[in-house]
């Protein structure tokens, strides 16, 4: 596949995504005609572009979708929720043209088009019979947006005769819109050929307004005889692109009828300024390049209102690969980055420590900008969902409602390409278990509809996504039965609600008393589970019963570079995630020999557990006179990590174990130090797992 065609395939999939996204919205608010127009331009673009680039199947198919949101765009179709269900089954037919290829004749896609050219056969025949649209003139009709007019009214001389006064009629166009008026008067004779009673002067208007041409006609519908009324569109929202000019100057001049293009050739050719030539050969009187000049500014304004939140920086698009390539750089840059700091703090050479001071300036400016472009909004993958909630709310005969906030929070691209079939297994349990059926609802004193709410917030150097229900709650009591009659836990066990509420985690526990193709089967939340903590993230789940669900995803902003706190075992270098580092303590030989006996400390009169490292990667040797603790918080609880030294803050650029060492328990990945040493990096939730399960 070529370039282009691919070019083609990642605007058409980014063009379905926002296709899906602006018809939920229609379906919620089915007159608004932004929607719709959002709507069509995502097809005729994917039918256009296809065509282009030989995707003629999903061109012709397109086609039919295209003509039916042009019905609805010219008010002969009105928005169905059976409209709707068709154009998102269209949407997946051209997602699968897209990945699959096919020539778009399968039996699927030919009900697809017959049910299009039902819909717009039937409305558009009910549509002629009962309220076939009415127009009265020539003129355009009313349009949902504004537009911009240009206006010449010239009177002729004997309009004040008539009783007419020209300044009312301007004031009238001025109440309808936003106005730009300049009068001409280059046609007042001099005093001793000056009749009073005579009208000399004549008016350029540029008015922006939402009225159409009839509307302008109308205020002056008593004076049409007496004047020369010229009224052109010279404007529409979208007529430019955001960085394409206006017409030039020569350009409005010759529109207006103020200057042939043969006259204004003739002027071009002399070295001034277009206004001073054509005002100094007396082409043009003055009063008429300042029209033209108003009308220019007229525009502008009107555009820069237009796009308020336009952005003068342009935007490329970057294949993924290539990115990844560079923050792989940019690490292997951060690792001699570190070697030179090192080499110079052992030289001594100041002129080499200020060189290497400035290599770690620029390059940590260069990692936070590379991980910054890799940083993306969540809003896409929350837009994802809405379709999922829609489909499977109708499939369980349920009325929920999904809600987002915090769209805007970024998170890095790995992690959030990694986190799409985690939210889909949590969404499809709240829908199922947690959000009881209408009648259920009812009964319990609640509104028959309930909602989904996501949300996104930073919170240090992790990013806390919740997704809470209005539902029925957990029960406990039911978990932990549940629990016991699968084995999974012993009769006798004292658990409390949150070890209660944490069993939906575990492998093969299931509430459903059913399998169905939404759940059942015990796998959803253990995949959860697994996929969270390969992204080094924590899962927190509250709920109360009878009130709802609220599950917290506690997930890294980045995989890639991480600030880490560099300790020492013996010859061993590990490092521990310095997010989640509270402090460091010192304990004596004999108060770390206690602690490692009852795998408990006390420090500042608490008490928490304690794991010893040495012991727990079975590392030989003698251990210190005075052992270091580094207390780190792990799922809300302190937890201290014994080590022999604590060397300090380390710039960590994470790589992947070999296949070899997948299976090592309580390593997450390496990182090279700068003299070459590899020190490896700590899963301190896996770690903090398998010694509560060995105790």
């Amino acid at each position: 596949m070529d370039v282009h065609a691919e070019a083609f395939k990642e605007e058409a999939y980014e063009l379905l995504a926002e296709l899906e996204t602006s018809l939920l919205e229609l379906e919620e608010r089915p007159d608004d005609s932004e929607v719709v127009g959002r709507v069509f331009r995502a097809m005729h673009t994917i039918k256009g572009s296809g065509a282009m680039f030989g995707f003629d199947a999903v061109s012709e198919f397109t086609h039919e979708v295209e003509t039916a949101f042009d019905r609805v765009r010219e008010g002969f179709i009105q928005v169905t929720p059976e409209l709707i269900s068709l154009t998102l089954q269209a949407r997946d037919k051209i997602l699968d043209l897209l990945d699959n290829g096919g020539d778009g004749q399968d039996a699927e896609a030919r009900q697809i088009v017959k049910d299009f050219q039902r819909i717009c056969c039937c409305r558009e025949s009910c549509q002629t019979e009962t309220s076939a649209p009415k127009t009265t003139g020539s003129g355009p009709s009313p349009a949902s947006g504004s537009r911009t007019y240009r206006i010449r009214f010239k009177p002729v001389p004997s309009l004040f005769v008539s009783g007419s006064n020209p300044l009312l009629l301007l004031a009238e166009l001025q109440e309808m819109g936003e106005s730009t008026v300049i009068a001409h008067l280059d046609t007042i004779p001099m005093l001793d050929e000056y009749v009073p009673e005579e009208c000399y002067t004549f008016w350029d208007i540029i008015l922006t307004t939402d009225k159409d041409e009839n509307g302008i006609r109308d205020v002056f519908i008593f004076v049409e005889d007496l004047c020369e009324l010229r009224i052109d569109v010279i404007y529409e929202e979208g007529d430019f692109e955001e960085h394409e000019e206006y017409k030039r100057l020569g350009e409005i001049l010759i529109e207006r009828g103020d200057i042939s293009a043969e006259a204004l050739n003739e002027i071009i050719g002399q070295q001034q300024r277009l206004g001073e030539k054509l005002v100094q050969s007396r082409t043009v009187e003055q009063s008429r390049i300042d029209a033209a000049l108003l009308e220019q500014e007229h525009i502008k304004k009107i555009r820069e209102k237009a796009q308020p939140k336009a952005k003068a920086a342009s935007s490329i698009r970057v294949d993924s690969t290539r990115l990844d390539n560079l923050v792989d750089l940019v690490g292997e840059l951060v690792t001699v980055q570190a070697r030179l700091t090192q080499k110079a703090d052992g030289a001594q050479d100041p002129d080499l420590l200020l060189i290497a001071e400035e290599v770690e300036r620029l390059t940590t400016e260069l990692r936070d900008n590379t991980m910054s472009i890799r940083m993306l909004p969540i809003g896409s993958t929350f837009s994802k969902f809405r379709r999922l909630v829609r489909d499977l709310s109708r499939d369980l005969g349920k009325e929920i409602e999904m809600t987002t906030e915090g769209a805007e929070t970024e998170l890095d691209k790995t992690v959030i390409d990694q986190l799409n079939d985690p939210l889909v297994h949590i969404i499809r349990n709240s829908l199922d278990h947690g959000i009881e059926s209408p009648q259920a609802r009812l009964a319990a004193g609640k509104g028959k509809g309930g909602t989904v709410h996501l949300s996104a917030r930073h919170s240090g150097a992790f990013v806390l996504i919740e997704i809470r229900d209005d539902g029925a709650g957990l029960d406990p009591e039911k978990l932990r039965a549940k629990a016991v009659s699968k084995g999974l836990i012993a009769a006798d066990a004292d658990l409390s609600k949150e070890e209660c509420y944490a069993l939906i985690l575990a492998a093969g526990f299931s509430t459903a008393e059913k399998v169905t193709d939404v759940s059942g089967r015990g796998v959803g939340m253990d995949v959860v589970k697994r996929s969270i903590d390969n992204l080094r993230g924590e899962i927190g789940i509250h709920s109360e019963l009878g009130v709802g669900t609220t599950i917290t995803l506690k997930l890294p902003l980045t995989l890639a570079i991480i600030d880490g706190l560099l300790v020492k075992i013996s010859a061993d270098f590990f490092v521990i995630p310095l997010s989640m580092v509270d402090e460091c303590i010192e304990l004596t030989r004999e108060e770390a020999f206690l602690a490692k006996k009852r795998s408990m400390m006390t420090f500042r009169n608490d008490i928490f557990s304690y794991i010893n490292l040495r012991d727990s990667f079975a590392i030989s040797g003698e251990p210190p006179a005075i052992e270091r603790v580094v207390l780190a918080n792990v799922k809300g609880e302190r937890i201290g990590f014994g080590v022999d030294q604590v060397i300090g803050q380390h710039q960590t650029v994470i790589k992947t174990l070999s296949n070899v060492y997948k299976d090592v328990s309580g390593i997450s990945g390496a990182t090279i130090l700068g003299d070459g040493t590899v020190a490896l990096v700590l899963d301190v939730n896996q770690l903090v797992q398998d010694n509560t399960h060995g105790a």
